[in-house]
């Protein structure tokens, strides 16, 4: 008889494990080869001796995560040009959840690429997850003192660094909404109408695709930078967020956006093929 694993804590808790490692390794691939392996070390655990599942499971995913985050380190350096997080597909309800949007946010998800692994997982199991401090030491092989006090570094170091997002998810759709309108004209006054003066846009083609190798500052460059016939462009939900496809002679993008008085203050736009291979399947389930 086939075992029923409907009940099993791996599957029940996947989402949260999901969210777990994407967080930390801002990629779905290598999120997805961290749960496989931590699948396979649930398998071989004894469950009788597991109090709690679900600290357990996330303790087994943030140690993975963190020996990827260093076997990455090396790729990231000899990465061509910007390095972004790939962009998730996402349903819109996801944006209900404001603390869980905002942590699976591309600007937020950017400002922790500047983090140390030690420091990013415990940014992310305190902050996001509010995980006790007992359980982030025994994750990542710390005493909880030192736990305490990477957490208060690594969220003064991401208040520092991150854009304030301070509009509803109503104002933010409205504002994306006429982005996308003025990309569809192509010209540049309704782009410009749109951003704000100190508008950035960080692109990300990995040499795989044209993009700018280092970000674009003020929305006249930006403009020019964006104007143009024969953009194809579609809305979609990625990251919690609403956002952008983007197709130019055939090349596809990704773009999110941060929003503040009522205008764009932030665009960031992954081009790197190989970092939207899942703008065509279902949205992906993230969780708390």
């Amino acid at each position: 008889m086939k075992e029923d694993t409907a009940e099993d804590p791996y599957v029940v808790h996947r989402s949260l494990l999901f969210t777990v490692a994407y967080e930390m390794l801002g990629s779905a691939a290598d999120a997805e080869d961290v749960l496989q392996e931590s699948w396979l070390r649930w398998a071989d655990v004894d469950r009788s001796r597991v109090g709690d599942p679900r600290a357990y499971l996330v303790r087994v995913v943030t140690r993975q995560s963190l020996n990827r985050l260093r076997t990455l380190a090396r790729r990231r350096e000899e990465y061509v040009g910007e390095w972004l997080p790939e962009p998730l597909l996402t349903a819109p309800d996801v944006a209900e959840d404001v603390e869980l949007a905002d942590s699976v946010s591309m600007a937020l998800l950017t400002v922790l690429e500047t983090l140390g692994p030690t420091e990013r997982a415990v940014f992310v199991l305190r902050e996001v997850f509010e995980t006790p401090y007992g359980e982030i030491a025994e994750a990542v092989g710390k005493s909880v003192t030192a736990v305490r006090q990477i957490a208060r570094r690594a969220r003064d170091h991401v208040a520092a660094r991150r854009p304030r997002v301070e509009v509803s998810r109503s104002e933010q759709q409205a504002v994306v909404e006429r982005f996308l309108a003025a990309l569809r004209t192509g010209r540049v006054q309704d782009l410009l109408d749109v951003m704000a003066p100190d508008v950035v846009f960080v692109a990300d083609g990995g040499g795989l695709a044209p993009a700018s190798r280092v970000p674009v500052h003020g929305a006249a460059r930006v403009a020019a930078l964006l104007a143009g016939p024969g953009r194809l462009v579609s809305a979609l939900w990625l990251n919690g967020a609403p956002a952008a496809r983007v197709e130019v002679n055939g090349r596809v993008a990704a773009a999110t956006f941060v929003v503040r008085d009522g205008r764009v203050t932030h665009i960031h736009a992954v081009a790197n093929p190989e970092k939207l291979t899942r703008l065509d399947t279902s949205p992906t389930r993230l969780a708390r």
